[in-house]
């Protein structure tokens, strides 16, 4: 696997913010933290802006794209926007403390 080298400002827009919801927080026994990124990022610069933002070692990354809903307030109807998810694998001993931020 090739290793993407990418831009400081290109890291920082990649990784939007860490998820913090139950689900994600049971991830987090298995050695996995879970980031909002960017639509258009690739797993190839995903781990390359982890592993350059957080100083740590990755060892898998999985993504998943969330739909926008379509929600109604009153007459009005909007549309929530599509957001995506990177499920971030450490390896042993590699911890990231999401509290804290960068």
């Amino acid at each position: 696997m090739k290793s993407a080298t990418i831009s400081k400002e290109r890291m920082y827009e990649i990784v939007r913010g860490p998820v913090i919801t139950e689900k994600a927080t049971l991830a987090s026994e298995h050695n996995q933290v879970v980031f909002r990124v960017a639509i258009d990022a690739t797993k190839h610069e995903i781990k390359a802006a982890v592993e350059g933002l957080f100083k740590v070692k990755v060892e898998a990354v999985n993504t998943l794209r969330v739909k926008g809903k379509v929600k109604r307030f009153r007459n009005l109807v909007g549309q929530r926007n599509e957001v995506k998810k990177a499920i971030i694998t450490l390896t042993e001993g590699q911890s990231i403390d999401v509290a804290t931020g960068i």
